[in-house]
């Protein structure tokens, strides 16, 4: 079992490698600061951008309490509880780091928006390794994750390289999604982890429609500001999970519990169209 987890991330290692020896790097674009709401509030520059960011301290809070108070989450496993609490002090701090980045934009500021929420993207790998995986390889390896987040937010500042903190963000939005459809999981409510991925699904569009969503709402408010709000609705959504669910004692992925309300509503389906066919017949023969 170790041979293999040693295994597993020097494949990883390799392919990060490669990936880096055969793709050109990707400069931060300075043009990436210049959002569209720039409006100044009660002496607040960039007033939106830096208020909306209020959410990710309140849920952050509310969540490390919650993970520590009476154990009010049921968490069984203590790499459990190591994972949460990463989780929701990155979450917390996201407040801060973003706050500061927005009332100046530039990128020496940009990394201490970044750092948090990478913090945030890491712990969950490992939770859900942990969950889904093995206890075990999964709170190994939450250092080594939070670690790698953490360099590569150091590459892209030292040299100007954006392709380390991309994977870092791109591995959990395509791995999470996945491992909460097709492995099975320890808990219930396993739904709410696609409610989760599809409002950070939401907010990167609206990150990316910053100027037209403001043009779209006659400078009321920008995608920016909006993709705050929704981000903030991933943990929200995670932290609901927590709160509901309960040891899950029939483990099958979601997968198979689709394929499974799938075939019975196909059987369901076939029995009632036959069901109707016998009826027609029955009312055909008595007309006559």
């Amino acid at each position: 079992m170790r041979k293999r987890s040693v295994g597993a991330w020097g494949v990883a290692i390799v392919c990060f490698i490669v990936l880096m020896i055969v793709t050109p790097a990707i400069p931060q674009s300075q043009e990436y600061h210049n959002f569209a709401d720039q409006r100044k509030f009660l002496g607040i520059p960039n007033a939106l951008n830096v208020v909306s960011n209020f959410p990710f301290l309140v849920i952050g809070l509310i969540g490390l309490v919650l993970c520590h108070h009476g154990n009010y989450f049921k968490l069984s496993l203590q790499g459990e509880l190591w994972g949460w609490t990463c989780f929701y002090i990155g979450v917390a701090a996201v407040a801060f780091g973003s706050a500061y980045y927005h009332l100046k934009p530039n990128d020496a500021r940009l990394v201490w928006d970044r750092l948090p929420m990478t913090v945030a993207f890491t712990s969950i790998i490992g939770i859900f390794i942990i969950e889904r995986i093995d206890e075990r390889k999964g709170t190994v390896s939450l250092i080594p994750l939070i670690l790698a987040g953490v360099v590569s937010i150091m590459y892209w500042r030292f040299f100007d390289d954006l392709r380390p903190y991309a994977a870092v963000q791109f591995i959990p939005c395509l791995a999470i999604p996945l491992m909460a459809i097709l492995l099975p999981p320890m808990y219930t409510h396993s739904t709410y982890w696609l409610w989760a991925a599809g409002f950070y699904l939401l907010a990167k569009i609206e990150e990316a429609a910053d100027k037209p969503i403001y043009n779209w709402t006659y400078h009321v408010v920008s995608g920016h500001t909006v993709k705050h709000l929704c981000a903030a609705m991933v943990p929200v959504f995670l932290t609901l999970m927590l709160a509901k669910r309960d040891i899950e004692t029939n483990r099958i992925s979601l997968f198979q519990s689709w394929r499974i309300s799938w075939s019975k509503t196909k059987e369901n389906g076939a029995a009632v169209d036959s069901l109707t066919c016998t009826y027609s017949g029955v009312a055909v023969e008595e007309s006559h």
